[in-house]
C-alpha cells in the first residue's frame, strides 16, 4: 500500500492531505484513478464502471482532462466547462471500445485555485514525499484563495465537484456528515419513498448510475462551495470504501488529531479486513 501526501496553504489555512488506493480481493486490476495535486490544492477521484478496457479508459481520461481543464478558470462556470470537456473526451475514448466506457468523477478544488498560469500543464501528480509544498493563490481583488467563497472575502473555501456515487464526507465540530449525493436510482428511490433503504429494490438499484462521465446525455455535475475551517476533516472516497465501511465506523475512524496518512491507511486496511470486495480509494484533507 502506497500512501501519498501533499500540503497546501489556502487563504491562511494549512491543508494537509493524504491519499491511497488498494485493489482489494475481487479484481486483478485497480480501476480507481486518483490525482493528488502536489503544487496546488486539487484532488480528483474516478471510479471506473465495470472491469474492462472501457473502465480503465474512462477513469484515466476523466482525471487527465479534469486536471488539465480545472486550472483554466475559476468558479462554477469554469468547473462545469471542465466536466463538459471530460464528458466529450470520455465519449470519444469509448467510441472504439465494445464495452461500456464510463466512470464516476469526484473532485476537491480550492476556491480560486483555477488561476491562469498556476500549474496549467497539469504537473504535480500524486507521488510519495510531496508534503511541505506551500501554495498560495491570489484572487482578483488581491485576496488569498477563497476570496469569492461562501464565507466572504478572504475566507478559505473549496468547490466539491460530484458526478456519480463516489462520496465526500466532512467532520466539523464532531459532526459527521455526507456532503454529496449519490447519483443512483437507489438514492432517488429512497429519497422519494419508493422503497426502504435495505430493500431488495434498493440493493438492485444501488449500481444503476443516473449520472456519470461518459453518459450519453452528458449530464452536469453537482457543485458545492464549502468553507474550510480549522479543525475540518474531509474524506473523498470511492464506493469501495463507503460500501464496505458503515457510516458509524467511518465517523469513529475519522479523528482529526490523527495524521491524515495514518487515517487513510486505517480506512483502506479496514476495507480489506471487511472482504476487499472492490477497489478502494480514500483521500483525507485536514484543515489546520
Amino acid at each position: 500500500m502506497v500512501i501519498t501526501a501533499a500540503e497546501w496553504m489556502v487563504a491562511g489555512r494549512r491543508l494537509v492531505a493524504a491519499a491511497g488506493s488498494v485493489v482489494g480481493n475481487r479484481y486483478r486490476d485497480n480501476f480507481d484513478v486518483l490525482h493528488l495535486g502536489n503544487e496546488r490544492p486539487l484532488v480528483v477521484v474516478a471510479d471506473g464502471m465495470g472491469d474492462g478496457p472501457g473502465s480503465s479508459a474512462a477513469g484515466r481520461t476523466s482525471v487527465e482532462v479534469f486536471v488539465r481543464e480545472a486550472v483554466r478558470g475559476n468558479g462554477a462556470a469554469a468547473l462545469r466547462h471542465a466536466v463538459a470537456e471530460v464528458q466529450r473526451a470520455v465519449r470519444e475514448a469509448g467510441s472504439s471500445l465494445p464495452d461500456l466506457t464510463g466512470c464516476t468523477l469526484t473532485a476537491f478544488v480550492a476556491d480560486g485555485s483555477g488561476l491562469a498560469g498556476s500549474d496549467a500543464a497539469g504537473n504535480g501528480a500524486a507521488r510519495d514525499g510531496t508534503a511541505g509544498n506551500g501554495w498560495t493563490g491570489v484572487g482578483p481583488a488581491g485576496n488569498g484563495v477563497g476570496g469569492a467563497g461562501v464565507g466572504g472575502v478572504g475566507e478559505a473555501a473549496a468547490w466539491i465537484v460530484q458526478l456519480g456515487d463516489s462520496r465526500v464526507y466532512r467532520v466539523r465540530d464532531r459532526c459527521f456528515e455526507l456532503l454529496t449525493t449519490d447519483h443512483t436510482a437507489a438514492w432517488l428511490g429512497m429519497l422519494n419513498g419508493w422503497y426502504a433503504p435495505g430493500s431488495r429494490e434498493a440493493q438492485r438499484d444501488r449500481y444503476r448510475l443516473t449520472r456519470y462521465a461518459g453518459h450519453p446525455g452528458m449530464p452536469e455535475p453537482d457543485l458545492l462551495n464549502v468553507s474550510l475551517r480549522a479543525g475540518d476533516l474531509l474524506l473523498l472516497c470511492t464506493d469501495g470504501v463507503s460500501d464496505q465501511i458503515d457510516d458509524r465506523t467511518l465517523a469513529q475512524v475519522l479523528d482529526g488529531s490523527v495524521d491524515p496518512a495514518v487515517l487513510v491507511e486505517r480506512l483502506l486496511m479496514r476495507t480489506l479486513d471487511n472482504g476487499g470486495d472492490d477497489n478502494a480509494t480514500a483521500v483525507i484533507i485536514a484543515v489546520r
